[in-house]
């Protein structure tokens, strides 16, 4: 064979060597770690603490899935836009009246299917949770931290007022003949103690009409907000400020301090009764730990007896964005907080009850807060008040919230006031439904 034929399969050789030197260097490294699931969570101090613990739980039980948790401000907006800009996180922790727009925009994955595989079913909760996630009866979000409400009471002021500390109101009649006695005024006249104000502290004010029997939409594309439930609500508030003087009741709720603080209200002794969530604990413990004070449902209407031991109930949730890189391992990291022991650290780190049906004896055991059971129990019942599941819940608490304050400085009528969020609502409403019509025919017409 001649030396030119043995040079050509040498440089033959040569040449695949280097071709695949080159594809070597080029071709992207597998990654043989785990995946990593990028959640976004908005608490913070030891909220933010608790979750951590529930991530690091996780992390170290498997070696497949990493989470990488991420502080984020302003989750409900900045999550939206990570969505429409195609880069959301795989997991977000939203507050559950979110649920409702995300779903009708679409921006977050249905969990059915990921549920029924997991075998995570409605009967794992206390109903009144579960359903927050449910719209369009698809689930969208489950629960992570829970919330219900009650009258906090002051007993050191009601007993210097006469009345029995272990005799706490049972009916809003009851709550404004207290209030009225544990009043107390300086001697020119202004407020230096209060029994109850509705505006105190003032994050639920849509729900004085639930309180007597009324609602604010009928589920479909009907506004009720100036409906007669609602309208004596309201009526009842302004009692208050009849009583009291619209303007006395402004001078004496300006010396408040911030809710965090020594001079909250309720802290301060300023205010007797309050209502407050299952949280209302943890600032007594840090800011005025030597404070007597109870927790009882809130008083009803007396004529309205079957709307004793009502509640809000909230919850923050967790979503898997529309988008996300890697939904599945990001239900894996779900399905553990959803698990009694994912649920219980989580909620035990917060101070706040389970949302689940049922909680173990030792997470009550170490619960701090003496009156868990009654913030657990409570959303059992029948009696829950949930912040309406419709998308333009947003521009709707604005409307009552304004209607609200024009209510209590007595510059309007309840019905005048009410009929007025009824006025600009209800369109709102109307287009809000058209657009979401379109929006679902579009989605559901077929492409070449």
């Amino acid at each position: 064979m001649s030396e030119r034929n043995y040079t050509l399969p040498i440089l033959a050789v040569l040449v695949l060597c280097i071709f695949g030197l080159s594809e070597y260097v080029t071709r992207p490294v597998t990654n043989p770690g785990p995946v990593e699931v990028v959640y976004w969570e908005k608490w913070t101090n030891f909220e933010g603490d608790a979750i951590a613990a529930v991530v690091d739980e996780f992390n170290r039980s498997q070696n497949k899935i990493h989470v990488k948790l991420l502080t984020v401000s302003g989750i409900e907006n900045k999550t939206l836009l990570a969505i429409a800009g195609g880069n959301p996180p795989d997991l977000a922790g939203l507050y559950g009246p979110n649920v409702p727009q995300y779903a009708d925009a679409k921006a977050i994955t249905p969990l059915d299917d990921y549920c029924a595989e997991a075998g995570i079913r409605p009967e794992n909760y206390i109903r009144a949770y579960y359903d927050i996630g449910v719209i369009h009866g698809h689930v969208y979000s489950l629960p992570t931290a829970p919330a219900s409400t009650a009258l906090h009471y002051n007993r050191t002021l009601l007993a210097k007022a006469g009345i029995d500390p272990d005799k706490p109101p049972q009916t809003l009649e009851e709550l404004s003949e207290m209030s009225d006695k544990l009043v107390v005024k300086d001697p020119s006249g202004h407020i230096n103690i209060a029994g109850f104000l509705p505006a105190e502290p003032g994050w639920w004010n849509w729900v004085w009409g639930y309180v007597f029997g009324g609602r604010l939409w009928d589920g479909k594309t009907k506004i009720t907000a100036n409906s007669e439930e609602n309208v004596r609500a309201f009526e009842w508030v302004q009692s208050f400020s009849k009583k009291y003087g619209n303007r006395d009741v402004q001078t004496f709720r300006s010396g408040f301090g911030t809710f965090a603080s020594p001079q909250n209200a309720f802290l301060s002794e300023k205010v007797a009764m309050e209502l407050q969530g299952v949280w209302m604990y943890n600032f007594i413990d840090q800011y005025t730990p030597k404070l007597k004070w109870s927790a009882v449902p809130f008083p009803h209407p007396k004529d309205r007896p079957d709307l004793a031991n009502w509640t809000i109930v909230d919850e923050d949730v967790i979503v898997i964005p529309r988008g996300a890189k890697h939904p599945n391992e990001a239900f894996e990291f779900i399905k553990f907080l959803e698990s009694q022991k994912g649920m219980e650290l989580l909620c035990l780190g917060q101070r706040k009850q389970s949302p689940l049906a049922n909680m173990s004896d030792e997470f009550v055991k170490k619960h701090p807060n003496p009156f868990i059971k009654l913030f657990a129990n409570l959303p059992k019942g029948n009696n829950n008040f949930v912040t309406p599941a419709i998308g333009i819940w947003p521009e709707y608490l604005a409307e009552l919230n304004s209607a609200f304050e024009s209510i209590i400085l007595m510059k309007a009528t309840p019905r005048e006031a009410l009929n007025r969020v009824q006025e600009r609502i209800q369109p709102k409403l109307d287009s809000y439904l058209k657009v979401l019509k379109l929006r679902n025919e579009i989605a559901d017409t077929p492409t070449n």
